[in-house]
C-alpha cells in the first residue's frame, strides 16, 4: 500500500514547483497542442502509434476515460507521461474537523452539491485548530454571492462581511443572514477595486470558495500587502483573466521560461463531473456541429485554418443540421455554400469528435499538473510575504475537481 501524500508546505512547496515547471517546460510541446482547432498534432510525427491508436476508439471510450486518462493502457510515451504526471500531483488531504450540525433549513436553495462543497470546505477551515480560523470572530467572505460558505462559518454569533458585485445577490443574502446571522453585513463591492482593501484589513479570517480568475489572484496579492491573519482560498476558472496571459505572483514563477497565455489556462477546467445527461448530450451536438462546420468553412474559404464561431444558444440547435451550418455561414458572411450531402457532412463531424475527444486525453495528463503549478505559484508569494502555507485538497474530486485549498497564516515573530 503506498504511503498516504502529504500536504505541501515550506520547502516542499518550492521542490515541487521546480518539478512541476520541469515537466511542463519539457512537454509543452505536446499539452499545447489543441485537437479542436487542429486537424493535425505536431506530436503525431514523433509518436505515430499512439496518435493512430488513439484516433480509432470510439467517442464512449473517450468519455469513459475523461476523468482520469492516467489509467489509459496507451501505447508510450503516454503511459510513461501518465506516471510522471501522477507522481506530480500527489496530494494530501486535510483533516476534517466535525462540526455542530447547522440548522437544516440553512441549506433551503442550495445545490446539494454545492452545500457538500460548503460543508467539506468550512469542515476543514475549522479543524485547522493551529490556524486563526479556528477562533476567527470577524470572517469576510470573498465574491460571496449570497453569502451560504460565510454564513455556515459564522453561525451562530460571529462576525460577517460577504462582498459582493451583484445587489440582486446582496438583498438576497442579507435576508437569508437575517434568519441565522443576523449581524452579518453584505456588502456591494467590486472586489477588484481599492474599496475591498478595507475589508480585507479589518477581518481575521478571509475564505473564498471558487473564485473565479482575476478575482482570486487580486485577493492573494491585497492579502499580501496586508496584516490580515489568515486566508483560506480554493480558486477556479484560472482563464477568466483580462490578461492575455498568466502573470506570476512568486519569484520562482517570474523566474519562470513557462509563458501560460488564456488559452493554456483552461485546460485545467477541462474535466468536469457536474453535467447532466442532458447537458452532455448538447455539449456533444455543438462540438460534432462545429467539427462538420469546421471542415466545410475551410473548403469555403480555402483557407485550411480554424474558424472561431461565436456562443449559440441553445435554440440553434432544435434546427436541422444543414439549416444551422447555412444560418452560420450566414453569420460568419462565408461564400455560398454548394450543394451538401448534409448527413454524410454531419456523420464526419461525429467521427471528427471521437478523435479529438481521444487526442484530447493526452492533454488531460497535464490538466493537474499545470493546476497545481498555478495555485503553488500563489503559496509561494504569501510565503514570500510571511505567511505560512499549507496546500492540500479539501474534498474529493468526485464532489468537485477544483479540490484545491490553500490555508495561509501570518507568521507571528
Amino acid at each position: 500500500m503506498s504511503a498516504i501524500a502529504p500536504l505541501l508546505t515550506g520547502e516542499a512547496l518550492v521542490e515541487r514547483f521546480f518539478a512541476l515547471d520541469a515537466f511542463l517546460l519539457a512537454q509543452q510541446g505536446i499539452w499545447r497542442e489543441k485537437p479542436f482547432i487542429q486537424q493535425s498534432l505536431d506530436w503525431q510525427a514523433d509518436y505515430p502509434e499512439l496518435a493512430t491508436w488513439l484516433r480509432q476508439r470510439s467517442l464512449a471510450d473517450a468519455e469513459n476515460s475523461h476523468l482520469d486518462p492516467s489509467t489509459l493502457s496507451a501505447p508510450q510515451p503516454f503511459v510513461a507521461w501518465a506516471e510522471q504526471a501522477e507522481q506530480l500531483s500527489r496530494l494530501g488531504r486535510f483533516p476534517a474537523a466535525e462540526v455542530v450540525q447547522r440548522p437544516l433549513r440553512m441549506q433551503s436553495g442550495i445545490a446539494e452539491r454545492k452545500w457538500q462543497q460548503i460543508e467539506a470546505f468550512a469542515s476543514v477551515v475549522q479543524g485547522a485548530v493551529n490556524l486563526p480560523f479556528a477562533r476567527s470572530q470577524r470572517w469576510l467572505d470573498w465574491c460571496a454571492g449570497k453569502g451560504h460558505l460565510g454564513r455556515y462559518l459564522a453561525w451562530p454569533n460571529a462576525e460577517l462581511e460577504c462582498l459582493e458585485f451583484n445587489p440582486e445577490l446582496i438583498a438576497s443574502g442579507q435576508a437569508i443572514s437575517a434568519k441565522y446571522v443576523p449581524q452579518a453585513q453584505h456588502s456591494l463591492c467590486d472586489v477588484m477595486s481599492a474599496a475591498s482593501l478595507a475589508p480585507v484589513q479589518r477581518s481575521d479570517a478571509i475564505v473564498a470558495l471558487h473564485a473565479c480568475g482575476d478575482l482570486h489572484t487580486h485577493l492573494v496579492r491585497q492579502v499580501g500587502g496586508q496584516d490580515t491573519a489568515a486566508l483560506a482560498l480554493a480558486p477556479c476558472c484560472y482563464n477568466r483573466t483580462l490578461a492575455e496571459g498568466y502573470q506570476p505572483l512568486s519569484k520562482l514563477g517570474q523566474a519562470s521560461a513557462l509563458d501560460l497565455q488564456r488559452d493554456d489556462l483552461a485546460l485545467p477546467l477541462l474535466a468536469t463531473v457536474t453535467a447532466s445527461a442532458r447537458e452532455r448530450r448538447l455539449r456533444d451536438q455543438s462540438m460534432a456541429w462545429r467539427l462538420a462546420f469546421d471542415g466545410l468553412q475551410r473548403k469555403l474559404r480555402g483557407v485550411d485554418a480554424y474558424l472561431p464561431t461565436p456562443s449559440l444558444s441553445a435554440q440553434w440547435f432544435n434546427k436541422s443540421f444543414a439549416q444551422w451550418c447555412l444560418d452560420l455561414a450566414a453569420l460568419k458572411e462565408l461564400p455560398p455554400v454548394p450543394q451538401q450531402d448534409w448527413s454524410v457532412l454531419e456523420a464526419q463531424g461525429w467521427q471528427r469528435l471521437a478523435e479529438v475527444r481521444n487526442l484530447e486525453l493526452v492533454r488531460g495528463l497535464f490538466r493537474r499538473p499545470l493546476e497545481l503549478w498555478l495555485v503553488i505559484d500563489q503559496a509561494l508569494f504569501l510565503q514570500e510575504q510571511g505567511f505560512t502555507v499549507a496546500l492540500g485538497e479539501f474534498c474529493a474530486s468526485a464532489l468537485t475537481p477544483r479540490n484545491l485549498l490553500l490555508l495561509a497564516q501570518r507568521t507571528v515573530n
